[in-house]
This record gives structure tokens, sequence and C-alpha cells, in this order.
């Protein structure tokens, strides 16, 4: 039995059957569509393995030989803690770094990330850029520059035929780049890794001055590393992605670009050193331990779980192809609680009864996702809001996140004692965590929605931790209620909002902070939105 049992992806609604009608009928008004290439190498590589002479083996060898059969796991529910952790693996790194992701942004945390990438490079690194397609319009000069170097190769995962305008894709090729890739990770010399949420942009480090992300990464050593690199080596060889080097750019990459380019980032990299931002790294904890074992892994059994690339493909869900089943597996082991926090949830009629029957079983079922107000994506909140009643009424603890900061496995008093840059005031839920029976925690880039379930390709890892465990629960509910709305109904059967301010308790019989318009275009949007693509 999938984690959903309605969704598949040969199954419409007559919504989702007027979308695709509409999308033939404009592609057979269109007068033609690019293809992608034949004519290119796709030369296979491989993880390197032998990185036993690196710096960073000889720090975490010890670590793990310490902890035989288990892998460390270190949250970074911090969004300028996770930067500088990947910052600090990518100048640690002598051997290898291997990185894949959805979104890379072209702003302070995306450019020094490349700078730093440059330099890895410069040093003898082998530097290998996996991204998902979709984020790559407008970037293709630059990535085209930076794959120009020696020491790096960047791929596409599914890419778009037509690199100019993407609008013939979109019109005859709509059903194969609906896919994407929405794994996130990086990992140097197969000796550590980061997995999670976090795509690569402001906005997930807390770099922002405007809105930010509330997200969740772990930072993970041990034989969990090498697992993550084989998936990305599946990932990285297979016929779903294609060398940059395949698509032609628009100009030809010269010396004179090249170097242009180098001096832009250095001099845009000096400039970044000097801001506040930069300082507050400066004065982290991670920044300035003298050794790894200050970072208080917590050791246990794991299971990496992703989806095959061949999901691109896939006409039904299995556990072959698919991460949903085991992930249901997880979920069915839960004796005495489940805690889910997904930004964009969408259950649908099938997983909210499993819930429900969760419940009538004697498990504790908590659900925190985001509020209207914060939700950046109306129509997902559009299609989750019709399961509420019905996951209330069986006894499912709902709540709805504000959009103010933070909401992590981590104490929010420390997170403010190890940094003056406050970043962003205002915040939407982003960070996709589990936690079962106070013992087991999952972390990763699945939404519980169909879009995770059966489109995009995911990756996360269910891993013992009676510590997280243990504190995820208490950081839940610590802040529930204050971080949070209470999704509740009253005595006439109708919703109300719950939360605490200054300590007293708030009412609401409507959606909080939202105005009238955007209520009604999002009730509006629920009526048709095609449930099966959110």
């Amino acid at each position: 039995m999938n984690i959903y049992t309605d969704i598949s992806l040969t199954k419409y609604t007559s919504t989702d059957r007027i979308f695709v009608y509409l999308f033939l009928l404009i592609a057979l008004s269109a007068s033609g569509c690019a293809s992608l290439p034949t004519d290119f190498q796709r030369t296979s590589t491989y993880t390197l393995e032998d990185t036993s002479e690196t710096k960073l083996h000889s720090v975490i060898r010890p670590l793990v030989k310490a902890h035989p059969d288990k892998s460390g796991f270190h949250a970074l529910s911090d969004g300028i803690d996770a930067f500088a952790a990947r910052l600090l693996m990518v100048r640690a790194a002598q051997k290898s770094i291997d990185v894949q992701y959805y979104i890379w942004h072209d702003d302070l945390t995306g450019r020094v990330l490349h700078n730093q990438l440059l330099a890895a490079a410069d040093r003898g690194v082998r530097v290998r850029m996996l991204l998902d397609d979709m984020d790559t319009a407008g970037k293709h000069e630059m990535l085209h520059i930076i794959d120009a170097h020696p020491n790096i190769e960047v791929r596409l995962f599914n890419p778009f035929a037509g690199r100019g305008s993407r609008m013939g894709d979109y019109l005859t090729d709509a059903r194969r780049i609906n896919h994407r890739m929405h794994n996130k990770t990086i990992t140097a010399d197969n000796q550590a890794t980061i997995f999670g949420g976090r795509n690569i942009g402001d906005e997930y480090f807390d770099a922002s001055g405007h809105v930010g992300f509330s997200d969740l990464d772990a930072l993970a050593i041990g034989p969990v590393v090498d697992e993550v690199s084989r998936g990305f080596d599946l990932y990285w060889n297979s016929q779903w992605v294609y060398p940059l080097a395949a698509f032609k750019p628009a100009e030809p990459v010269t010396e004179a670009k090249i170097k242009g380019f180098r001096k832009q980032s250095d001099e845009y990299f000096s400039e970044a050193r000097s801001s506040k931002y930069a300082e507050a790294i400066r004065e982290l904890d991670i920044v300035n331990m003298s050794s790894m074992e200050e970072m208080n892994f917590t050791w246990g059994k794991w299971v990496l779980v992703y989806d095959h690339p061949s999901k691109v493909e896939a006409t039904e869900i299995t556990e072959v192809t698919h991460l949903g089943p085991k992930l249901r597996k997880a979920m069915d082991n839960a004796q005495d609680e489940l805690i889910i926090v997904s930004p964009y949830f969408v259950p649908g009629s099938d997983f909210t009864d499993y819930l429900v029957g969760l419940v009538d079983r004697g498990v504790r079922v908590r659900i925190m996702t985001n509020s209207l107000a914060a939700n950046d994506v109306p129509m997902v909140h559009a299609g989750y809001q019709r399961y509420r009643e019905a996951l209330i009424s069986g006894g499912v603890e709902l709540y709805e996140f504000k959009p103010i900061k933070h909401m992590g496995i981590e104490n929010e008093d420390v997170v403010k004692q190890k940094k003056k840059w406050m970043g962003s005031s205002r915040a939407s839920l982003h960070g996709k965590y589990f936690g079962f029976d106070q013992r087991y925690i999952f972390i990763g880039s699945f939404n519980l929605d169909a879009r995770s379930v059966a489109i995009n390709t995911e990756l996360g890892v269910y891993f013992e931790s009676p510590e997280y465990g243990t504190l995820l629960e208490k950081v839940f509910d610590e802040n529930a209620m204050t971080k949070g709305y209470r999704v509740v109904l009253n005595d006439e059967n109708e919703l109300e909002w719950v939360t605490l301010e200054d300590g007293k308790e708030v009412r609401f019989d409507v959606e909080p902070e939202t105005s009238f318009w955007k209520r009604f275009s999002t009730d509006f949007l629920s009526i048709f939105v095609p449930e099966s693509q959110l």
C-alpha cells in the first residue's frame, strides 16, 4: 500500500484532464519545438572513495571508529549555521565535492558558494554540480563559465530542450518537464554530507533582510555518507541527466569572459567578507570549534531513502522507484507518537483516513504546516484546507505556522545568543521533518503532498536518535501555540484558530493575518485546483 493510495500518474480527476486537454490544444497550435541533444558524450564518473589521506578523514575517522556500524548526525536548524557548515566543508575538501540542488540563487550565499567551489577547483578538487534545470533560466552564461573550469563539471537533471525560451517545452512536453529533482545534498571528500530541506539562496540561510524560510538540514558523517555518494552517482550517470556542455551557450565562453567573471566573483567575495552577515558567521560556534567532536553528533542506525531518477517516467508508485512507500513503513511502525512538520501538506482523502486510523489505535499525531499567511504557495493551501475538518474531527492535532522566524530542533535562546545578525523578521515554514516515538527522526526534502510522492524526486534519512526525538517533542510543544495556531472545531463545528500572545489565549474565526481577498481567492482556487500536481 502506498503512502497515498489515491495518487497515481495514471489517475486524473476531471479537473486534471481539463488542464491536460488545454496543454494539448495549445501544443497543436504551436509551430514547433526544440528537441534534446543527442550528439554528446555522457562520460560516467563515480565517487572518489580513496580519500583516506584527506584532513576530513583524519578528523572524522576517530569519531566513526568509536561508533561502529553507526552514523553521526548533527541537526542544522539555524540558517547561518547551515550556510557556515557548507562553507567549511567546501573549504576543507581536498579531493572531491558533489553538490545536488533544486534551486541555486544568484545572490549573496549563492555567489559566495560559487566562488568557493571555484577556489576549491583551483587547488585540484574535483567538483561535480548536479542542478535541476528548472532554476537555471537566465544563468546559462554563468554556468557555462563555471563548467569551463577543468576540475568542474555541471550537469542538468531533466533539462528543457529550449534554452532561449522554455515556452515550447511547457506547451509540447509538459508531462516530462513537470518532473523535477528536488533532492538537496552537498558532500565533501566522501567523508561528510549535508542533506535536508534547504536550497541554495539567501532566504534559506537567514541572509535575507525581508522574508526567510524556517528550515532544517543535518550534517552527517559515517557510513551513511558513502550511501549518499552512491545515490549521487546514480543520478549523475543516469539517462535523465545531461552535461551542460551538451547545450551550446548563446555566445562562446572565451578566456576574457572567464577572467572577467572570476574577477567579479573575487571582488564580490571580498565585499561579502566585510558584510554584517559574514561578521555573524565568524562569531558562530561551528566556525570557532577546535575539533569536530564539539559538534555533539547523535549516533545511531539509519536508513537513507531517495527516489530513483527513473521516477521521471514511472507510471505507478512502487518501492523500487519511490521514496513514499518506504516512509509509509516508518509511520506504520509508530507506536505512541508521530510528529509531522511539512510546509506543503496536501494529504488527500486516503492519507487523511490513514492518520485518523493511527489516532484510533492510540498514536498521538501532531502536524505543523504553513498557515495561509505564511504559505508562499497559496494554491497548495487551497488543496490542503479541504482536509482540515476531517483531520481535526478524527483526533489529529493540527497547527499552522505563523509568518515569524524560526521553528526547528534547537532552543531559540541558544540561536539568539550565538549571532548578532537577525536577518528577516518574517518567515515561511520550509523544513520537512518527522518524529517517531521520541526515538526516530526523518529529515529530508520530502513534503507530504502529491508532488513529492508522485512527481518530483526526493531524498531523506530516517535515523535513530532519542536525543533529537525527545528534543523535537519538547520544541514542538513549547512553540506550537506561540509560533503557530492550533486549528480546532468550535461547538458549531466551524474552524477556529487558537494561539497564545503574551501568555494569553487569542482566538480567530477566519484565517489569521490575511485579507478578505486572499481568503476569497484561496477558497476560489480550492474549487478547481489540480491536487495531483500540488
